[in-house]
């Protein structure tokens, strides 16, 4: 072969960036033809490759499917805001939340609603952690730790689930609406519900 045919013919992708590569045509798959058309030879059509490819990883579209969503969920996202208060950081990053995510939870939704979840023998509660991830405080825990260190919270004295509910509340209004939360909303999470539970006493949220 010489050198410029080498250089034209296409690179093989191994290990993670074939998976990768699955799974973003799985996704790409999901979004124009919907999960009820998405078949495995569709998605490794679309991916230039065999169906054994994909069978060598997932067992069925549903297993496909649920890890091209966790995929997509994981390689977007939302940014953390650091505005300097904690009132002013969950109304960025739950805004940020509402406007990254409709699409996804329209499309996970639309999944579900499909008929996913008959190949993977999960529960439904078990499909939503697989969706949403085992994240609900990790990454957000930033944004409590600084209101913590400027005094505006108590971190000891604050359940996990306490903290973890703007994010609840965001992610119930995404499934139920399938469009970003409205201003209002975020703001009725933030300061009638959340902040007046986790605030010091006698301290006002700025």
């Amino acid at each position: 072969m010489t050198s410029s045919a080498a250089a034209s013919a296409p690179r093989r992708r191994r290990g993670p960036a074939l998976e990768a590569a699955l799974l973003d045509a799985a996704w790409d798959e999901l979004v124009e033809a919907g999960f009820a058309k998405l078949t495995m030879e569709s998605v490794a059509s679309r991916a230039g490759t065999g169906i054994a490819v994909l069978y060598r990883r997932w067992a069925n579209k549903d297993e496909l499917v649920l890890a091209a969503l966790e995929h997509y969920r994981s390689r977007h996202p939302v940014e953390l805001p650091d505005t300097g208060t904690l009132r002013g950081d969950l109304l960025a990053v739950l805004t940020g939340m509402g406007e990254a995510r409709a699409a996804f939870f329209a499309v996970a939704a639309a999944a579900a609603f499909s008929g996913l979840l008959t190949g993977t023998g999960l529960t439904p509660a078990q499909v939503r952690d697989r969706i949403i991830g085992d994240q609900r405080l990790p990454r957000v825990r930033t944004i409590y730790q600084r209101a913590h260190d400027r005094g505006e919270i108590d971190l000891d004295r604050i359940p996990p689930a306490v903290l973890a509910m703007p994010f609840d509340l965001v992610r119930h209004d995404l499934l139920m609406d399938l469009k970003p939360v409205a201003p209002a909303r975020i703001r009725s999470i933030v300061d009638e519900i959340f902040l007046p539970l986790v605030s010091r006493p006698g301290q006002a949220a700025t």
